[in-house]
């Protein structure tokens, strides 16, 4: 048996074991999305982080293979719902489920996606569900809370920064944070090593979204997977927008743009580019990434395991947060 896997060797056993992923049960027209949204890819950085965080400690990374589906299956349930509330087109280069069938097919499919989850959850060592269960629960609450509050920043122009910081911990890095520790958890880690393990997931969770943020408005589209100016077009508040509804020599224009019922994209998304670069908001986004990186790198350092056996953390944290796409 291995010792030691990369980073690419724990993607192909999770790839592998998604393919195995088959629904048998009747209405087809119920699982065929789900299937079809699973089939799409993606980075699988969050199953992946199950294996290396129980990789680690042990070797035999296939006894967390369920807890590793059950948060690919939970991700892509919250991208399927994402997507029909932003009435995204694309995700992966791909029709999103609710354009290439409909709303309800994207609701139903959803619920029963993150049923399977749970199907698979429970599939853990009995020693270790009840804290493995518990903190999967609490992480889909508090997705669902970062979710409400990303929507209900949609209606408010007095966003703070740290409001935003809040959301995007809850939308998207607990996810990370629960499946590295949660691999740590089965491998016996202590809670030490698994608490830091879990704000070393928090802070790389908070770099990957500001990264998301900025590649949409600075990405290629042909590598980065959706249209890049999606965010600029639904007047989304991300980092770069607050940053520049707070400085009062473009903040008029930039509500303008934000207001108006007629408009042509590419217009609009070169013209709040524009007002990000004469803000330099390219650069405080990169610093605070870095920021980010800074403090993942600490709690990973307290990780009571030989450095060798971290290397591969170490660079998916730096791949994460210094990626082009």
């Amino acid at each position: 048996m291995k010792s030691l896997y990369t980073f690419d060797e724990v993607l192909d056993i999770v790839n592998s074991n998604i393919e195995k992923i088959k629904f048998d049960t009747e209405p087809q027209s119920l699982f065929t999305p789900i299937s079809y949204i699973l089939s799409l890819g993606g980075k699988r950085v969050r199953p992946a982080l199950v294996l290396m965080a129980y990789n680690l400690y042990k070797n035999d990374v296939n006894r967390v293979i369920p807890i590793a589906l059950a948060i690919e299956i939970f991700h892509n349930f919250t991208l399927l719902h994402d997507d029909l509330m932003d009435r995204a087109d694309m995700r992966r280069g791909k029709p999103t489920v609710h354009i290439k069938w409909n709303d309800n097919t994207a609701v139903l499919s959803g619920d029963a996606m993150l049923i399977e989850a749970y199907k698979e959850i429970a599939k853990t060592e009995s020693e270790y569900l009840s804290e493995v269960l518990d903190l999967f629960s609490i992480t889909a609450t508090e997705i669902c809370c970062g979710q409400q509050y990303d929507m209900e920043f949609e209606q408010r122009m007095d966003v703070t920064i740290p409001e935003y910081i809040e959301m995007i911990r809850l939308k998207t890095a607990v996810l990370l944070a629960c499946a590295l520790k949660e691999g740590a958890i089965v491998a016996g880690s202590s809670s030490e090593d698994a608490s830091n393990l879990y704000n070393f997931g928090i802070n790389v969770g908070l770099g990957f979204q500001l990264k998301d943020d900025l590649l949409d408005v600075y990405g290629d589209s042909s590598s980065f997977g959706k249209k890049i100016g999606g965010d600029i077009l639904c007047n989304k508040k991300t980092f770069l927008l607050i940053n520049a509804l707070t400085e009062e020599s473009t903040k008029d224009d930039l509500i303008r743009w934000m207001n108006k019922e007629s408009i042509n994209e590419q217009e609009k998304i070169e013209a709040v580019t524009k007002i990000y670069d004469k803000l330099d908001l390219k650069q405080k986004s990169e610093n605070l990434i870095s920021e980010y990186y800074k403090k993942a790198i600490a709690y990973l350092d307290k990780v009571d395991v030989a450095k060798e056996r971290k290397k591969e953390l170490y660079d998916l944290a730096i791949n994460l947060m210094y990626r082009t796409s």
